[in-house]
């Protein structure tokens, strides 16, 4: 028979069997609660930035950046607070000289069925205008020209491209040079230099008699003032390319601009000869994309006297590099980027001269051109240009 000091000592244990059988679960509870949160936090962290990333189809405008910067375009909305572009003198006729926009560009998947069309990863609406893919890159095309046309009336454009190539060009002042070559889309940045030097090597053929200057630009910009004016500030440069303060890529090779004398085009493509050899040599995993630009730096830094530290500031400066006279210009105001705007550029210098719809912004041309369109107000157009492009868009 068990005594109640017994009975009494017995429920003591057995209690504490209970309280050690629960130590390990208020040890594990913590973790497994840390574990939850953990694993929330790390699939809201993996779903946001295909949150982020998501590329959208129509416009989303932001606020615009450069407030503070009196030499910085100030918008409300879409409404310019300051003005731009006060100070463009139309040289052209006073100095005699014209200037030619030169782009290589081809189309690829020129036939699409009709069920194709139908697709949504096909069709794109921009505005009222429904685009198959290449009916949108024949639309960034003529924009290109379209905006060449209000910003430099007496500049025509000259089409680089493949002699297969049937390009519907809309634009009046336009013409279309076949140069043989292999455009394929993993070859075209090489195909492109060198038929930029196929091209200087004909009109040094021609010797047709005046000077008419050349600048050779991707296809997705928008001329916004006259720019000739750097080859009378400038006038003994051969060759002017443009820079930004980034150390892996300070140059871009979307901007090119050729003194149109004699000899100015011959140094421009002995230079561009020996960006092509390094581009042969050194970068032709890079052929597809970047093996240009990479293959410019090269060349430009290869040079002895050559000082990087002074992309670090939005000057322009003239170098001899490879028998040539360089030119390097900003890109703050000669290759001018959305999405960089709002970022080492801090928004739009009031200057702009060009502004440059690289990568996923190419809907924000067209959406531009047409804003431009409907008002002929340049400086709005770029409220337009400043407040959407941090978004990338789907094309």
């Amino acid at each position: 028979m068990v005594s109640r000091r017994d009975y009494r000592s017995l429920r003591s244990c057995t209690g504490w069997r209970r309280f050690l059988l629960l130590v390990p679960v208020l040890v594990v509870l913590p973790h497994l609660s840390s574990l939850v949160d953990y694993s929330s936090s790390t699939r809201a962290k993996n779903e946001a930035p295909s949150t982020r990333s998501k590329k959208l189809d129509h416009l989303v405008l932001g606020p615009a950046a450069g407030v503070g910067f009196p030499d910085r375009l100030h918008c409300q909305g879409t409404k310019a607070l300051n003005k731009t572009h006060t100070t463009t003198s139309h040289v052209s006729g006073a100095a005699g000289n014209g200037v030619s926009f030169v782009t290589v560009f081809t189309v690829y998947n020129n036939t699409t069925s009709l069920g194709d069309l139908k697709s949504s990863n096909v069709v794109s609406v921009v505005g009222n205008v429904t685009y198959s893919k290449p009916a949108r890159s024949m639309a960034v095309l003529n924009a290109f020209a379209y905006f060449i046309q209000v910003s430099m009336p007496k500049s025509n454009v000259v089409i680089l491209t493949d002699p297969a190539s049937q390009l519907s060009i809309q634009a009046s002042n336009v013409m279309v040079e076949p140069i043989p070559g292999d455009y394929s889309r993993g070859n075209l940045m090489l195909q492109r230099i060198m038929s930029y030097i196929t091209f200087l090597e004909m009109k040094l053929q021609k010797n047709d008699g005046g000077t008419n200057h050349y600048i050779f630009t991707d296809s997705d910009i928008a001329v916004v003032d006259n720019i000739e004016t750097i080859f009378v500030k400038h006038p003994n440069f051969h060759i002017a390319l443009t820079f930004r303060n980034n150390k892996d890529q300070p140059l871009n090779s979307g901007f090119i601009a050729v003194r149109g004398t004699r000899e100015g085009i011959l140094r421009a493509k002995v230079f561009l000869q020996q960006v092509l050899n390094a581009y042969k040599t050194k970068y032709m995993k890079a052929s597809r994309m970047l093996g240009d630009q990479l293959a410019l730096v090269w060349v430009v830094k290869s040079h002895p006297s050559f000082d990087a530290k002074r992309f670090t500031k939005p000057q322009a400066f003239t170098q001899e590099i490879a028998g040539a006279s360089v030119l390097f210009l900003p890109c703050a105001l000669y290759n001018w980027t959305p999405p960089e705007g709002a970022g080492q550029f801090h928004g739009m210098p009031l200057d702009v001269k060009i502004v440059h719809f690289k990568g996923s912004r190419k809907r924000l041309m067209l959406e531009a051109w047409n804003f431009h369109k409907s008002t002929s107000n340049i400086p709005d157009m770029l409220c337009l240009v400043l407040g959407s492009g941090r978004t990338k868009y789907d094309f």
